[in-house]
């Protein structure tokens, strides 16, 4: 997970929630919606990082306070991310994401600049996520299921393919690199981005010590 900076919403998404009856049901350009959330997430599901897509197949529309408990955040936009399919129609063991939380409500949120989820978690030598908060903890496992084996190996695969990368670089620059890997240009990040964005981080603060 990586902290999300939410960007303008679609002009059609302001229209909409300014007619009589609008829900999100009756909004009808969800496409432009989907563009929207792809782009200020660079690409990757809000929670877990895999690839996402502005396409109705090829992500979620996940509403970060569920529409049944709170009707009044249903178009508004602060409260909407894209998610991936999150293994849909799988055996909830192996599903993961917005397909796996439901309508259960997070004790964090991947939008709070106050309190960056990327400053939260830690990712371990395993692939694994972890957090110090017992509750953050509690629900990367059992509401998002973050570390379903899967997902564990597919950031390990990227972490070391970095790595493997940097054998054949004869000068880095961790605060170069850096910049290639958190986001703060627009376009696409590749998959699972934070995994090298934290190690970055911790080689950042070794090199200093």
């Amino acid at each position: 997970m990586r902290t999300i900076q939410k960007g303008p919403e679609p002009a059609t998404l302001t229209q909409h929630r300014q007619q009589a009856n609008a829900n999100y049901d009756n909004y009808l350009d969800k496409a432009a919606l989907r563009v929207a959330l792809v782009a200020e997430q660079h690409g990757l599901c809000c929670y877990c990082q895999s690839r996402i897509q502005a396409t109705s197949n090829g992500m979620k529309i996940e509403h970060w306070q569920c529409q049944a408990a709170n009707p009044a955040r249903q178009l508004d936009f602060a409260n909407l991310l894209g998610a991936c399919l999150g293994g849909q129609g799988k055996p909830k063991r192996d599903q993961h994401c917005d397909t796996r939380k439901g309508d259960y409500g997070l004790c964090f949120s991947v939008c709070d600049s106050a309190h960056p989820i990327d400053q939260r978690i830690r990712f371990q030598g395993d692939g694994k996520i972890s957090a110090d908060n017992v509750a953050i903890d509690g629900q990367i496992n059992a509401v998002l299921n973050l570390n379903l084996p899967r997902l564990i190996s597919n950031r390990i695969a990227v972490l070391k393919a970095f790595q493997q990368r940097l054998q054949d670089v004869r000068r880095f620059d961790p605060a170069r690199e850096l910049s290639k890997w958190n986001g703060t240009k627009a376009g696409e990040l590749p998959e699972f981005a934070q995994v090298v964005v934290y190690w970055l981080n911790k080689r950042l603060i070794r090199d200093r010590a």
